[in-house]
């Protein structure tokens, strides 16, 4: 059965970082791309960055760029996404999602079948 758990999310002061996690179990995450999204209340999902399956191609979205980096450990069938510089605009219930697809991702929530449960971020002073 194929599952995605992320973790490390919390409470952090502006300014501040966190490491988010998406484990994988039931399937190995060589030959699937890898998306983290976010969801504030009163909004609409958006795609925060991807990952291809090898790693060679990631995307960001323009409000993360510079802050945030998304990379995968394939042996331990996890992928991660660092976040610095946080601000309270990020704060959201993150979700990491997955496809099988060889080269390239998409930060589009459509493109993706398999889902988190999600892990909330609070940027708050």
């Amino acid at each position: 059965q194929l599952q995605l758990v992320e973790s490390g999310g919390g409470l952090v002061q502006p300014g501040g970082s966190l490491r988010l996690s998406c484990a994988a179990s039931g399937f190995t995450l060589d030959y699937y791309a890898i998306g983290w999204f976010r969801q504030a209340p009163g909004k609409e999902r958006e795609g925060v960055s991807c990952i291809s399956n090898s790693g060679a191609t990631t995307n960001y979205a323009d409000s993360v760029k510079g802050r945030f980096t998304i990379s995968r450990d394939n042996a331990k069938n996890t992928v991660y996404l660092q976040m610095n510089n946080l601000k309270p605009e990020d704060t959201a219930v993150y979700y990491c999602a997955t496809t099988r697809r060889l080269g390239g991702c998409s930060t589009r929530p459509t493109s993706y079948v398999y889902w988190g449960q999600g892990t909330q971020v609070t940027v708050s002073s």
